[in-house]
């Protein structure tokens, strides 16, 4: 028999929600900073990733992007992070955000860094059998000009593994402003790529954010949206067109200082009926991993066994792989399931 604690950490998982440099591990981020030169921010272990919010982490988050320089360090982080996430979580497909304009600014051109990744995780996919995607993510600290080359970019360079555009970091200001981008974004649907956004992810953000990056720009999911419960009217919206969530329980006790407990706006999603997944977003900074989400968030929020599987399932429906994928990874889940069940030590 297995605990709670156990069951959850063991379930087949998907993430939809997680950034490529934040897929490091500590070591291998500390070893290519001293490769390459980089003074980091900190250089106390034990404190280097102590943040204080959302801005302050996000300076942190854009100085990593300097320690990958060559292909191999793209190829090493891609496989690692994969083997990593596989012992830790049992991860079975997995899609990343890639901000090329981060890499653009330190002289990486788009397919510089595209080809390496893609070479990395199809090494992990055949070593470990999880699949993989990209979404091409737009960074809001640059122009709605630079967002509209960068879909240009991804338009003119066509991969199969790179399905959509999302939208994260903050602008200028600290704020979303996610229609800000609306150009890139229209351009991106108008060749049919998939589209996504990080909105209403802290107390700074509103709730009508989430409604703009649905009705206008035509997003298919969301990235945290967790303010959307102050407003009934886009969570029935959100119902009704079927936005899947991609929530990250810990990272919400350090950018917005929520704690994990049942009044946590990610459970009254849950509780709303919303369409929830379950992912990282920046494992590395946050001392997190993929079971610690499910092992001690789902919990501490009070989330019971079918509703954790749900989730799960969850994170296939609404992946941006195709349905022969979705088909294969919903009979490797539920067998999963049914195995885990039957270990299940009785609640109480």
């Amino acid at each position: 028999m297995i605990a709670y604690a156990d069951y959850l950490q063991l379930l087949p998982k998907t993430e939809l929600h997680c950034h490529f440099v934040s897929t490091m591990n500590a070591a291998t981020f500390l070893e290519f900073a001293a490769k390459h030169g980089v003074e980091l921010w900190g250089s106390d272990p034990d404190t280097l990733f102590d943040f204080a919010d959302l801005p302050d982490f996000l300076v942190a988050f854009r100085l990593a992007h300097d320690v990958l320089r060559e292909p191999e360090d793209f190829e090493r982080v891609a496989w690692e992070g994969v083997r990593d996430a596989v012992a830790q979580g049992n991860l079975r497909y997995r899609e990343y955000f890639v901000n090329p304009q981060y890499f653009a600014a330190r002289g990486l051109g788009y397919l510089e860094v595209m080809e390496p990744i893609i070479a990395g995780l199809a090494a992990a996919e055949r070593d470990f059998g999880v699949g993989f995607r990209i979404v091409a993510a737009i960074n809001r600290r640059d122009s709605a000009a630079s967002a509209v080359d960068m879909v240009r970019e991804v338009i003119a360079h066509p991969l199969p593994e790179v399905v959509g555009i999302g939208q994260d970091d903050l602008t200028p200001e600290n704020t979303e402003d996610p229609l800000r981008f609306a150009a890139a974004y229209e351009l991106a649907a108008a060749h049919g790529l998939k589209r996504t956004a990080h909105v209403g992810e802290t107390d700074h953000a509103t709730p009508d954010a989430v409604r703009q990056a649905i009705e206008t720009l035509g997003c298919h999911r969301l990235d945290h949206g967790y303010r959307i419960v102050d407003d009934p009217e886009i969570v029935e919206l959100a119902r009704e067109r079927g936005i899947a969530f991609t929530t990250t329980p810990v990272s919400t006790t350090i950018c917005s200082g929520w704690t994990l407990d049942p009044a946590h706006r990610i459970r009254a999603m849950i509780d709303a009926g919303l369409r929830v997944t379950v992912s990282t977003d920046d494992a590395m900074f946050f001392r997190t991993d993929l079971g610690r989400e499910y092992r001690e968030g789902l919990a501490a929020m009070g989330v019971d066994a079918g509703t954790a599987k749900t989730i799960a399932l969850n994170g296939v429906d609404a992946a941006f792989c195709d349905d022969a994928q979705k088909a294969r990874l919903r009979a490797d889940f539920r067998a999963q399931f049914a195995a885990l069940d039957a270990l299940l030590e009785p609640a109480g």
